[in-house]
């Protein structure tokens, strides 16, 4: 039998109107033919995270597995829908917006997290000098990393209120929400390159531990995917989140169009 669990509906906010990436840009952004700026994927993904917490609570930090594909745009000032259907084991995600369906996913919780690898996966710095985007920037196989931060006090509490997360587990037990990783995850392109425009395209995330917003946390990252596809330059990085102590947080595979149609045929 299949169960529906209350939907849960946000009014989305592009945090990254001034970031570099111009892709959340409205200018820029109708270039590529989008009505504005782009919310980012991995705010959307935050929002689809909130019935799994909901549904899982604290045992979804430490164990839970997601994953998301952004199929349309979100855009900032709209609602968004988030729903989820329980059936079996998971939960099958979905966000709707403008009355299209934006994103699908799904989660889970495994009896337990699964055991990672450790030594696949070598602690980097982040490039000394930052290069335009190009074939070598994301070699296939390249070890990548980003610099190590934490998100505790006003940097928590801000992160919060951009995804519009009012479950109270962050806050009262001062944990990282895992949207914060799948920002990391964006870092790990952007610390090791200057891009364009580009996009974040889907993400599967396993988290292994809670982390702590007094935990440095850095990505230990590696390049599984750099390729071609109807004309855009997609790039897939996989990577192990993991506190200063080296404690793995979460094991991440993160895909993106670091080179669209337009800019590829530049």
């Amino acid at each position: 039998m299949t169960v529906r669990l209350e939907p849960y509906r946000v009014n989305a906010y592009n945090t990254a109107k001034l970031s570099e990436n111009k892709m959340h840009d409205d200018t820029v952004a109708r270039r590529f033919g989008f009505t504005g700026g782009l919310v980012p994927g991995v705010e959307v993904m935050a929002y689809m995270m909130h019935l799994p917490i909901a549904r899982w609570g604290r045992a979804f930090l430490e164990r839970g597995l997601i994953e998301a594909r952004f199929v349309k745009p979100v855009y900032d000032g709209e609602d968004a829908l988030v729903t989820a259907a329980e059936a079996g084991v998971g939960l099958d995600l979905a966000v709707e917006s403008r009355g299209e369906v934006c994103a699908t996913g799904s989660a889970s919780l495994p009896e337990q997290a699964p055991a990672i690898r450790i030594a696949d996966y070598i602690a980097t710095a982040p490039v000394a000098t930052r290069l335009p985007v190009d074939t070598s920037s994301f070699q296939l196989g390249k070890s990548l990393g980003t610099a190590p931060r934490d998100w505790a006090g006003e940097a928590a509490r801000t992160y919060l209120s951009e995804v519009r997360e009012t479950d109270p587990l962050f806050a009262t037990e001062n944990l990282v929400h895992p949207g914060m990783l799948q920002r990391i995850m964006n870092r790990v392109i952007v610390d090791n390159a200057i891009l364009g425009p580009w996009i974040h395209v889907g993400s599967r995330m396993q988290l292994l531990s809670a982390a702590s917003c007094d935990d440095q946390l850095s990505a230990r990252a590696k390049v599984v995917g750099n390729y071609d596809k109807k004309g855009h330059r997609f790039v897939e990085i996989a990577a192990l989140i993991v506190t200063a102590e080296g404690k793995p947080v979460a094991h991440c595979h993160h895909v993106a169009i670091t080179q669209p149609r337009e800019q590829a045929a530049a």
